[in-house]
């Protein structure tokens, strides 16, 4: 697995915190490790812009690194908002994509395992 592929897969995670419980015998022990990856979320939002851009620079623009920079700007809001140029357009762009949290979440660990 690639670094794309790991933070589309921890970042998922996170997006999912809330529903993860649902899926049988398993469910509780996975909402366990979300709630506890949730404390690092900004920290995990932060990497996964990075290595979306660093993504587009190397290889150029996929299906991965477009959804991992949508991870990355919803699990970062907080930090993404405070920049000077853009942070009142990331925040307003999360803000409409909060909605969708879980479909995002859901295809960010689809997309973690398909190559």
């Amino acid at each position: 697995m690639s670094w794309a592929e790991w933070m589309l897969l921890l970042g998922g995670l996170v997006l999912l915190t809330g529903v993860l419980y649902m899926i049988p015998v398993l469910g509780k022990y996975i909402e366990k490790l979300a709630k506890w990856l949730g404390g690092f979320q900004t920290l995990i939002g932060v990497i996964s812009v990075i290595v979306a851009i660093w993504v587009f620079i190397d290889t150029g623009v996929d299906l991965d690194s477009v959804f991992l920079l949508i991870v990355g700007f919803i699990l970062a809001v907080s930090v993404m908002s405070a920049l000077p140029m853009f942070g009142k357009y990331i925040a307003k762009l999360v803000k409409a994509l909060g909605a969708f949290q879980v479909v995002i979440g859901i295809i960010a660990i689809v997309l973690a395992f398909i190559d």
